[in-house]
């Protein structure tokens, strides 16, 4: 009879806790499953006494994540602390220096030191499994190095913060301010302990730059990640976004251009009646593109104690199979490393701002946009009680390049009242 899958789980937070749970509720189904039994032997965290919902005396406690990680009792390691550096790295690196494969829920570790610990683990003949470090329960890296490993990938984009987009979607069904929302995440227990992970958008570029490394071959590249959180969306931005049939995300973008691999965070304009503009809440969605399949959605819940053990699960179950690829879907001496490209893709943009309530006002701009070469697709200007009236603009595609030089030349025209907002309009 082949031996158990035995497993040491480095961190017992939610997660931890939903793998422990997974593993004593269904024994039978996953030895089923598998081919053999998979069980723990060993778990390791910071505070022994806590009550954590689950009965952990069977298995030996380890004070110490990384002489866990050696255990001679323990073939998987799974790392579930977080944080890049650290005691979360080292348990990494010291289980695949023993021989033992390594599952992780940990996306910034990846994101910051994916290509030396992917081939550190291939120089030892392991594997790192990651599916849960990326958009929660949606299996889009199983997805992308398994079912669609016969496509060239054209196009990776998605929602991957909930917490993000539970601020945009909540500011716009309650008609809510940015801070009042953001307090509310916060009252929630929604946001990171350091909010800007979340707002800045840092925590979906960790899981973007890993889903890029897979779909086009490269270096991971998380500094060549370009980042805008949501935290200068207003209001008024949404609102006036909903009237010309968008709606705002945050949301991530990676895409293979003659110069190099483009990689965007930001908040975008989609159209509203898109599978990405439908999206409420704190789900996730990621779109992936590909020259045969053409376009596939996934969408699923991002975070959470119960999807995310089930990615991790699902890692462990493929492991226990004998299931083993390369860390990023291919070896990574094959890795190249890309030029980063700042949005070279021409792309329709949403501009609003106040003009001033003078004759010719709109024709000065007009003249702007058009001595950049943008061409005006849409224009609206709204009522007014004011010296000022805003005005919103849907652009036809232009550069980036353009786009900027117009900006700057609106302040010459001396009717532009304030700085003028710019949000990029997303073909979905």
């Amino acid at each position: 009879m082949t031996s158990p899958l035995r497993l040491g789980i480095a961190g017992l937070g939610t997660v931890g806790a939903g793998v422990v749970r997974i593993v004593q509720s269904h024994p039978e189904l996953l030895a089923a499953r598998a081919g053999r039994g998979v069980e723990i032997t060993a778990v390791s965290a910071r505070d022994r006494s806590r009550d954590r919902g689950v009965d952990l005396s069977a298995y030996a406690w380890e004070d110490d994540a990384a002489t866990l990680a050696a255990r001679d009792d323990v073939d998987v390691v799974l790392e579930l602390m977080g944080g890049h550096e650290g005691i979360a790295k080292q348990v990494v690196e010291t289980a695949l220096d023993a021989g033992k494969d390594v599952v992780t829920a940990n996306k910034a570790l990846l994101a910051h030191h994916g290509q030396a610990l992917a081939e550190r683990a291939e120089a030892q003949g392991r594997v790192i499994r990651f599916e849960a470090a990326v958009a929660g329960g949606i299996p889009v890296i199983k997805a992308l190095t398994e079912s669609l490993a016969g496509n060239e990938m054209t196009r990776v984009m998605g929602v991957m913060n909930g917490t993000c987009n539970y601020i945009l979607t909540r500011m716009q069904s309650a008609g809510l301010p940015y801070d009042a929302v953001f307090q509310e995440a916060a009252d929630l227990g929604y946001l990171e302990a350091d909010p800007q992970l979340d707002v800045g958008g840092i925590d979906a570029g960790h899981k973007l730059a890993l889903l890029a490394s897979i779909a086009f071959g490269t270096r991971v590249d998380f500094s060549g990640v370009e980042l805008e959180g949501i935290g200068a969306i207003t209001i008024e931005d949404i609102t006036h976004a909903a009237d010309m049939g968008f709606r705002i995300k945050l949301l991530g973008v990676a895409q293979m251009t003659g110069r190099g691999l483009e990689q965007r965070m930001s908040p975008c304009l989609v159209p509203d009646s898109s599978p990405l503009g439908q999206l409420e809440g704190g789900t996730n969605m990621v779109v992936l593109e590909g020259d045969a399949i053409g376009q596939i959605v996934l969408r699923g819940p991002g975070a959470g104690a119960g999807p995310t053990a089930s990615a991790v699960m699902g890692d462990v179950m493929d492991l226990a199979r004998g299931l083993r690829l390369p860390v990023f879907g291919q070896p990574a001496a094959g890795l190249r490393a890309a030029r980063a490209a700042q949005a070279a893709v021409p792309a329709p943009y949403y501009l609003r701002m106040r003009l001033l309530d003078k004759p010719g006002a709109l024709a000065k701009v007009a003249r702007v946009l058009g001595e950049s070469g943008i061409s005006i697709d849409r224009m609206r200007q709204y009522d007014h009680e004011d010296v000022s009236a805003p005005v919103l603009i849907v652009t036809h595609k232009t550069t980036r390049f353009a786009l900027e030089e117009a900006l700057s030349a609106f302040e010459a025209t001396g009717v532009v009242q304030g700085a003028p907002v710019a949000i990029r309009i997303e073909q979905v």
